[in-house]
């Protein structure tokens, strides 16, 4: 297992925090009562931290403002439009609200529009295959026909699993075809991460984040300070994005 996806499976909060409780249950009966009281509290003010919407607002909102969305028109053009695998909260509009299909907004749907707006006249899919034989950048290309990009106008980078190489492959690939500028898109919350990548590649990318989902919902019943099962699940992301930007740097991807 990656170091990146081991830490983040030890610090999604509902894990790291029945992982606390268990070892203060423990230490519980090993008679460490003090230790015992600190981790099992450790755990649970772990876990109430991240039900909290505010929480959530607060540090994934951080990582969604430093490069926001901007409409298509409002972007420059460039040579490509690269797009980066992955499904962030499910795609779904606003992370405080219940799951709709029909409201979803994927990252190759923002790439789609871009291509629409005429901002680049190419678009490249990357990502390997998760599960099965067939690639994130295959699911990409066969979503982007049905939204009318052209067969013609779509290149596959199929062979990465992680957002390190999407920017090494996609690098390579950029320049087999002699391109330099792109349109770089994914999610807000990953586009940090994403543009330290790339630009650490030597790829001049512009940013093209999707729209945010870590936003207050039109709901005069929301409470910032109520906790949510939803909302703990979904801060799994957010937790996600600040482990993997501390071990990129660590290991000077960034």
């Amino acid at each position: 297992m990656a170091l990146s996806s081991f830490l983040t499976n030890l610090v999604i909060p509902l894990n790291l925090g029945i992982t606390l409780f268990v070892l203060g249950v423990l230490m519980f009966v090993l008679r460490r009562r003090r230790v015992a009281f600190l981790l099992a509290g450790g755990g649970m003010a772990w876990i109430l931290f991240w039900s909290l919407p505010a929480s959530t607002l607060w540090a994934g909102g951080r990582l969604e403002q430093r490069y926001p969305y901007r409409p298509p028109d409002d972007l420059p053009a460039a040579q490509a439009i690269v797009v980066l695998g992955g499904n962030t909260a499910s795609s779904r509009p606003n992370w405080f609200e219940s799951y709709d299909r029909a409201k979803t907004v994927a990252r190759v749907d923002t790439a789609a529009r871009l291509y629409r707006a005429q901002r680049a006249p190419l678009v490249i899919v990357s990502g390997a295959a998760l599960d099965g034989t067939v690639s994130e950048a295959q699911i990409m290309a066969n979503q982007l026909r049905q939204q009318g990009v052209p067969a013609e106008a779509i290149i596959q980078e199929n062979k990465s699993f992680t957002t390190y190489e999407n920017a090494v492959y996609t690098a390579r690939l950029l320049k087999e075809e002699d391109l330099d500028q792109v349109l770089l898109v994914t999610s807000a919350l990953h586009m940090p991460r994403a543009m330290g990548v790339f630009q650490k590649q030597q790829v001049h990318a512009i940013p093209a984040s999707s729209p945010p989902q870590i936003v207050v919902p039109n709901d005069p019943a929301f409470s910032f300070w109520q906790p949510n099962t939803h909302v703990l699940s979904a801060s799994r992301s957010v937790v996600k994005e600040y482990v993997g930007m501390l071990v990129y740097w660590l290991r000077g991807w960034l």
